[in-house]
């Protein structure tokens, strides 16, 4: 079975729909801030999907508004400032946001695998350096359920390309959360089988995101680097192109 890799990014911006705006007033600093967005993750998943000529589904709608990373029953789907949305307009959140971002991604992964592909998904997303006063402790995170065996290989095989191409980055799997809990690829992995599906959530911490222009660029360049010796790539049929959520932010 050939591979192809998929992109996304969930968490992509901190747009905030005109008709919604009203929920946020007071909200300014946590929108511009990692609970709004992640920040660097779609430029990040804009030059894999663009070196591996992948597709990309991403968003720039906040997380705070709604959380396309989460199911749609988790409690934390919507952010408190959400839910002060009446239920109404919180159904339609979800119509207008969740659902046509998860169905867009669904129908890539499952036209690859009708096609005879595995599907090799990453997520592209980035984490605070503190959290709750707590130091995170790496550099980059490769999240993934260690039961499947084809993501803990990949898993093991990309942390090992890491370590070739940059020993200076501290890499670590599954944290600083687990690639198991809900999540986007925890759903399609109820879909397809191990052999067909495999996710792995690429975490990026902000600390090198947001530091020195050059060092933000080298890890760019690492992750592309390292995601090479681990994965053949294969081109994608005409037809396959990059679906944003929102405007394309500058």
């Amino acid at each position: 079975m050939r591979d192809c890799v998929v992109v996304t990014c969930e968490h992509g911006g901190n747009r905030v729909p005109r008709r919604y705006a009203r929920l946020f007033r007071g909200w300014q600093r946590r929108l511009a801030s990692h609970r709004g967005f992640d920040f660097g993750a779609l430029l990040m998943a804009r030059e894999i999907a663009r070196f591996f000529q992948a597709p990309l589904v991403a968003s720039t709608v906040t997380r705070l508004l709604v959380d396309l990373n989460r199911s749609a029953a988790h409690r934390d789907v919507h952010s408190p400032a959400s839910r002060r949305a009446s239920r109404q307009e919180l159904d339609g959140l979800l119509r207008r946001h969740h659902r046509p971002y998860r169905a867009q991604v669904e129908e890539l992964v499952a036209t690859a695998v009708g096609r005879g592909r595995r599907v090799i998904h990453i997520s592209s997303h980035s984490f605070t350096p503190r959290l709750h006063g707590e130091v995170r402790r790496a550099d980059v995170g490769l999240l993934y359920d260690p039961a499947r065996p084809g993501e803990r290989s990949l898993g093991a095989r990309w942390r090992a390309a890491f370590e070739r191409a940059a020993p200076e980055l501290r890499v670590r799997r599954n944290y600083p959360y687990l690639g198991k809990l809900d999540g986007l690829t925890s759903h399609l992995r109820l879909r397809h089988p191990p052999e067909a599906y495999v996710g792995i959530e690429l975490e990026l911490n902000q600390a090198l995101v947001i530091g020195t222009k050059s060092r933000w660029t080298r890890l760019r360049a690492t992750v592309i680097e390292s995601l090479r010796c681990t994965v053949a790539a294969k081109p994608w049929p005409d037809g396959f192109s990059v679906h944003l959520f929102g405007p394309n932010p500058r």
